[in-house]
């Protein structure tokens, strides 16, 4: 190629380079702008966490932890489920590291067991030793791990759509692709950059069907937000590991002494009840499950009350009510 082409070509790939990143940087500015913290920012081990704290002042009312899904944040609990339980709880909701506003812990994907800590060790500064602990989806992966790591410092579990046990599927390519290195490096920005907002509405809603998507909710959530670049990455990261983690923790369900509530649709096809919440009933002996007939991955929107009577009924087992 002869040096004039080669120089045009390098001009072309840096401006393509230099747009690109612009707007980047400018769709996940945007996405901040509309979409701040809502709570305060703690220090764990020098890593940011970002917790919401809502509901009852602090020692007059059960403590309670809520932890969202997949790239999710705090704004997934704060749209109907906190609102519904404020006036009988202290609530402490987290963004789960690499997620939201909190700092990843590790490049290589922060694992449930280090997300459990992370989020116990948060919750002890600000004076909540032994909450509920309320997990949705992956979420109810990093409840139960904070329940098997520290069943002391773990009053119940209440797992709603909750991972728990493994599963046979392959990682879904999207997944396979977002979490490699080269994935991350190249195909992430260009998702960022380019990736229509609507694209992101028709997945929420295959993951409420057979529900609708509530009214409102895609604008509360911020859909932007877990199309940053740190967003994709941390999942894809986390999802690509989770598999090997839930190997390694469903054996010690078995030891599990607390009350653990599950609440789960009959009609999820993201994480199924037979897969899961079953199994989790059967390896437990203080494990109920309240399934919800033609329900599918988040009754904590779709069927809030019944989430809500699962946690009264974990703090009156728990003897906190």
């Amino acid at each position: 190629m002869a040096p004039l082409a080669l120089l045009l070509l390098a001009l072309g790939l840096g401006a393509g380079c230099a747009m690109l990143s612009s707007r980047v940087t400018t769709r996940e500015e945007n996405a901040m702008a509309a979409h701040p913290p809502q709570g305060q920012f703690l220090d764990v081990d020098g890593h940011k966490v970002h917790v919401v704290e809502l509901g009852q002042p602090r020692g007059s009312a059960p403590d309670l932890v809520l932890i969202h899904g997949s790239n999710g944040s705090t704004r997934d609990m704060t749209f109907r489920l906190s609102p519904a339980l404020e006036d009988a709880y202290h609530i402490l909701i987290f963004d789960r590291p690499g997620l939201g506003y909190s700092d990843p812990v590790s490049a290589r994907g922060t694992s449930i067991q280090t997300q459990a800590r992370v989020l116990k060790e948060a919750s002890a500064q600000l004076g909540v030793t032994r909450p509920l602990v309320l997990g949705q989806s992956y979420g109810g992966a990093v409840a139960l791990a904070w329940a098997t790591q520290f069943p002391d410092q773990t009053a119940a579990v209440i797992n709603v759509s909750g991972v728990s046990h493994p599963w046979d599927s392959d990682l879904s390519p999207f997944y396979k692709v977002t979490s490699s290195r080269l994935g991350s490096a190249l195909v992430v920005p260009l998702l960022t950059a380019f990736v229509p907002k609507s694209y992101v509405r028709n997945s929420l809603a295959e993951v409420f069907a057979p529900q609708e998507v509530p009214e409102g909710f895609a604008e509360h959530f911020g859909l932007e937000m877990s199309l940053r670049r740190s967003s994709l990455r941390a999942n894809a990261k986390q999802r690509a590991n989770l598999l090997s983690e839930i190997e390694t923790m469903a054996p010690l369900y078995p030891d599990l002494a607390m009350p653990i509530e599950i609440v789960h649709g009959t009609a999820d096809t993201t994480v199924g009840i037979s897969i899961h919440a079953e199994r989790l009933v059967a390896d437990t002996s203080t494990a109920r499950l309240t399934p919800l007939d033609g329900v599918g991955h988040m009754p904590h929107q779709t069927h809030t009350q019944s989430v809500v009577d699962a946690v009264h009924r974990a703090a009156a087992r728990a003897n906190l009510r």
